[in-house]
């Protein structure tokens, strides 16, 4: 049972190329499906989210994290009666394009690829879902429906505008997308946030002492710790972290309840044209924003990140050189495609890079042995 203002299947702008009914699946479950049976989506097992791939088994990775933001996202359309299979789709696609190295490579193809227009990783996933996937005999890509491509474009320069076409509409008009969409993007804030001061602790970047200065992790803690005397430390990490979610997912949807109501739109177009309706209160955007400067400033920026960073982005830069020098380096497929698309398609074959691929690649084209 959806709100009328929700994502209907038999009111979407449907797919670029026409396909028969999914039945019985949905139109939304088929993209769902699709994207999950992607190779993009198996490669982001081994590309990183905040630790290179292969420092540690228990890090999360672009695919763990993937489906955190989706089981988040999920809960949280349920709560607002949207569709949720939409919701489920666009979180786990919204990270396809990501370059291995998290956003130390995308800095580094953005780099690479200043003359070309730049490189950024959530138009990079629409481009793998309209183009770079190679499984169908009728078409390129996934042939995804129109709403799904719409959530995963979250931002577009306005260079882009023009050849994007309908999916970045929104752009150029000023409108907002769907709340599905919105959803998955407020989602994926939520579970960065709070598991990547998961992967901190375990790593010991960041201290339960050091988060203290944290307002909304301090005061959470002294209630499990209130509760539950003298809990061990993992669990304590646990119970803490699980609880900010649950405050900061409770508030989203009180939130976003309050301003739909004021809105009252009573469809998609409705939606569009309204501001921004899924959001956090005023005061828990205050305790969001100080939790990401602690993040940005202890663990984003502690040296031996920004020293992998460093180590990460030379290789993706001598990489690209490489590859540009000298094509026949290349896959025989990819020499054919940078023949076709010149550098574009240098981007498309080091962006689909995992970890591993990448240090490899580089080994075997250097000879050096590059550690993290």
């Amino acid at each position: 049972m959806l709100a009328p203002y929700a994502v209907h299947e038999a009111a979407s702008r449907g797919r670029r190329h026409p396909e028969p009914s999914a039945t019985p699946r949905s139109e939304f479950q088929r993209d769902r499906d699709r994207i999950v049976h992607s190779s993009a989506f198996r490669r982001l097992e081994y590309k990183t989210q905040v630790f290179v791939n292969h420092v540690g088994d228990h890090f999360r990775t672009r695919l763990t994290h993937s489906l955190e933001v989706a089981q988040i996202g999920r809960s949280i359309a349920q709560m607002l009666e949207v569709n949720d299979v939409l919701v489920e789709a666009i979180t786990l696609a919204h990270d396809l394009g990501h370059t291995p190295f998290g956003h130390a490579g995308q800095e580094a193809l953005d780099e690479c690829m200043k003359e070309e227009g730049g490189f950024e990783h959530n138009l990079q996933s629409l481009r793998i879902v309209d183009e770079l996937e190679e499984k169908y005999a009728e078409f390129d890509g996934l042939n995804l429906m129109f709403e799904t491509r719409e959530g995963i474009l979250k931002h577009c320069r306005p260079e882009h505008w023009v050849r994007l076409g309908d999916v970045a509409e929104r752009f150029r008009r000023d409108l907002r997308p769907s709340l599905e969409a919105q959803i998955a993007n407020l989602a994926d804030e939520l579970a960065y946030n709070n598991h990547d001061i998961d992967d901190g602790l375990r790593s010991g970047l960041l201290t339960l002492d050091s988060l203290e200065s944290v307002p909304i992790f301090a005061r959470t803690r002294a209630e499990v710790q209130a509760r539950y005397p003298g809990l061990e430390r993992k669990r304590l990490i646990h119970e803490t972290i699980r609880r900010m979610i649950s405050l900061m997912v409770l508030d989203l949807v009180e939130e976003s309840r309050r301003r739909i109501a004021e809105a009252d739109p009573a469809c998609v177009e409705d939606v569009r044209r309204a501001p921004p309706l899924v959001q956090h209160s005023s005061t828990m955007r205050e305790e969001v924003a100080l939790l990401k400067r602690f993040l940005f400033l202890q663990l984003y920026r502690h040296p031996r990140v920004v020293d992998m960073n460093r180590r990460a982005q030379r290789i993706i830069r001598e990489l690209f050189a490489a590859y540009a020098a000298d094509p026949s380096l290349l896959p025989e497929a990819h020499r054919r495609r940078f023949a076709e698309k010149g550098r574009r398609a240098l981007a498309d074959y080091i962006a689909g890079m995992t970890d591993r691929y990448a240090v490899r690649e580089h080994r075997r084209l250097f000879g050096l042995e590059e550690a993290f």
